[in-house]
């Protein structure tokens, strides 16, 4: 098995999540999202991060709106809708007890 393809597919099962945390903070333009994300050690490219931004919307998690940009044209901001914030609290106990589960595993004496 290649590490940097099971690397790989952890990363893909947390980026919904961490995009959601993200989000709950403050609205966000997806070149901010992805900063975030580079100075949080995941990397992420546009490639990868819009069609989930649009995933989200569709979903009904996320809604966005146009603002003007002082540095070109007018960007647009994704935030939580309130589905989303009730679906990231789920996700939220869903985390804590699979990393309660890993960190048990890891822990465990022979």
């Amino acid at each position: 098995m290649n590490i940097e393809n099971a690397k790989s597919q952890m990363r893909k099962g947390m980026l919904e999540y961490c995009v959601l945390l993200l989000l709950k903070h403050r609205p966000s333009y997806a070149s901010d999202i992805i900063q975030q994300l580079k100075n949080a050690e995941l990397l992420v490219v546009e490639g990868t991060l819009y069609p989930l931004l649009t995933r989200l919307k569709n979903d009904g998690l996320l809604v966005y709106q146009w603002q003007e940009s002082t540095q070109g044209p007018p960007r647009k901001y994704y935030a939580l809708s309130e589905e989303g914030s009730r679906f990231l609290e789920g996700i939220d106990g869903a985390w804590t007890e699979l990393a309660n589960t890993v960190n048990y595993l890891k822990n465990l004496e022979n």
